[in-house]
């Protein structure tokens, strides 16, 4: 079955850096979504990135854009968002997802709604 796990979280002061993966296995084809979302205690989930694996495509929501950087690497069937100079509102538990399907657009990245598998999250820390 599809499985999706995160890792990557840790305690970083700010303007640090990190970077997330989200090793993936079980799919059956390359025509999948993956999507980075965040959620902080008593807010809702946020979407951050996504990124097409069958041909790279990505899309960044406008608060994401220019700190978060999201790539894939299909050999090792895993996805990474590289997150830069992160701040202490960025601290929240990060979760990749995946909508199954041949499309590709970006308002995937902020429906958290139209993803079908997660995983269990990774715990991103900003403090000093």
């Amino acid at each position: 079955q599809v499985q999706l796990v995160e890792s990557g979280g840790d305690l970083v002061q700010p303007g640090g850096s990190l970077r997330l993966s989200c090793a993936t296995s079980g799919f059956t084809s390359q025509y999948y979504v993956i999507g980075w979302f965040r959620q902080a205690p008593g807010k809702e989930r946020e979407g951050l990135s996504c990124i097409s694996i069958s041909d790279g495509s990505t899309y960044y929501t406008h608060s994401m854009k220019g700190r978060f950087t999201i790539s894939r690497d299909n050999a090792k069937n895993t996805v990474y968002l590289q997150m830069n100079s992160l701040k202490p509102e960025d601290a929240a538990v990060y979760y990749c997802a995946a909508l199954v399907g041949p499309s590709f657009s970006g308002s995937y990245c902020q429906r958290p709604y139209e993803y079908t598998y997660w995983g269990q999250g990774t715990q991103v820390t900003v403090s000093s």
